[in-house]
């Protein structure tokens, strides 16, 4: 994989992830209450998105 097309999937699962979080962010902005189940979802929703990242950056790294 060129480094141009692992900084393009990189930046994919970033914008995933920060996409994410606006979607919840939006949702829960004017509750005053959020239950630690919604918050415990989005941060390992988050997690998930960034350990597929983390996965495709080791590849790359060793490659070069």
């Amino acid at each position: 994989m060129l480094k141009d097309e692992a900084d393009m999937e990189n930046s994919e699962y970033v914008e995933q992830a920060l996409d994410l979080i606006d979607t919840h962010l939006g949702s829960v902005q004017s509750r005053e209450i959020l239950s630690s189940t919604e918050v415990s979802d989005l941060l390992l929703d988050i997690r998930l998105l960034l350990m597929q990242f983390e996965s495709i950056e080791a590849p790359a790294a060793a490659n070069s």
